[in-house]
């Protein structure tokens, strides 16, 4: 049960990360495309970009909870077992 426990909260601290990495990324390139939109827009317009975010947001999503869960399966080996 303890174990089961450990993997769920590794996997929800990788959902956290990667939210937080996430936010910072969007934060960061968002600024950039108001700022000069021509030079950062990589030709694709807004309704693209608003694709190229949902898309996005759900490989982040699958890899920081895999990541997660990978983490809290490999840490208890190294550190119960």
């Amino acid at each position: 049960m303890i174990r089961v426990v450990y993997i769920v909260c590794f996997t929800l601290l990788g959902i956290m990360t990667q939210f937080i990495i996430h936010a910072l990324l969007e934060k960061w390139y968002i600024y950039r495309l108001i700022e000069d939109f021509d030079s950062y827009s990589l030709g694709f317009t807004w309704a693209q970009w608003f694709l190229i975010h949902h898309v996005a947001t759900v490989i982040l999503f699958a890899a920081g909870a895999f990541l997660g869960f990978w983490q809290g399966v490999y840490l208890w080996r190294k550190i119960y077992e």
